[in-house]
């Protein structure tokens, strides 16, 4: 675990590293670079490199936080992943399920196997369970994410790279929004920004806006047009 720079979280929870890409939003994956990096670092729970791995040991950890805590779990990974086992998914939902105190924020590219896997998952309050997606091609995943029992359901919409056209934000509590980042960085446009905030108060759904992103995200900063959007789910 370690504190996050991630905006709309407080740290990261890693019981599984490594995945693979399944569409255009993973091209320049920044957990596949920084796995690499940690590996050639010679830490050992990234020794596979970018394969997916399982670290159970990782799995008492969160029972030893006293302080209530926001947890993006799988930062370096995909907990809905094909490699990952059911019963290992269940291990780490009892975690979460068990440390009601803490909110734990899943995000998943895998929407199927997410949809597929909802009715063998306890659902609690803290869990926010969320989808990518990054432009029109995977809208499907919204359905996908729109079937499952969970109890917070949100949307990330980074690194996007096309516009989203009419998002249906049924049953959806919150939107985040993001420009890629990085050397080999795909511009995002202003209006695909904007269209998606407009349709976030047309449907009352938070909205949370990240970063324009490229190649210093910290010279572009977050404002968008002079405000800066810090909008979190109303069910705490």
């Amino acid at each position: 675990m370690s504190k996050s720079s991630i905006e709309w979280t407080e740290m990261t929870w890693n019981p599984t590293t490594g995945c693979n890409k399944v569409s255009q939003g993973c091209k320049y994956c920044y957990a596949e670079i920084m796995s690499s990096r940690l590996q050639s670092m010679g830490l050992a729970k990234y020794s596979n490199g970018f394969k997916v791995t399982l670290h159970p040991e990782t799995l008492k950890i969160p029972y030893t936080w006293k302080k209530p805590r926001i947890v993006f779990v799988n930062s370096m990974s995909d907990l809905f992943h094909k490699d990952i086992p059911l019963q290992y998914i269940k291990r780490v939902f009892k975690v979460m399920n068990e440390n009601k105190h803490h909110i734990f924020q899943v995000l998943t590219k895998r929407a199927e196997r997410l949809a597929f896997l909802s009715d063998e998952l306890e659902w609690t309050n803290n869990i926010w369970m969320g989808v990518s997606v990054e432009d029109n091609q995977v809208l499907n995943r919204i359905n996908f994410l729109q079937s499952t029992n969970a109890k917070i359901k949100f949307l990330s919409c980074e690194p996007l790279i096309g516009p989203l056209n009419k998002l249906n934000l049924k049953n959806i509590d919150w939107v985040i929004v993001g420009g890629e980042s990085g050397r080999k960085f795909r511009p995002v446009k202003e209006e695909w920004i904007v269209d998606i905030l407009q349709e976030c108060r047309n449907q009352s759904v938070p909205f949370f806006f990240k970063q324009w992103g490229g190649s210093n995200k910290k010279k572009t900063g977050r404002l968008l047009k002079g405000k800066l959007y810090n909008e979190m789910p109303k069910k705490l």
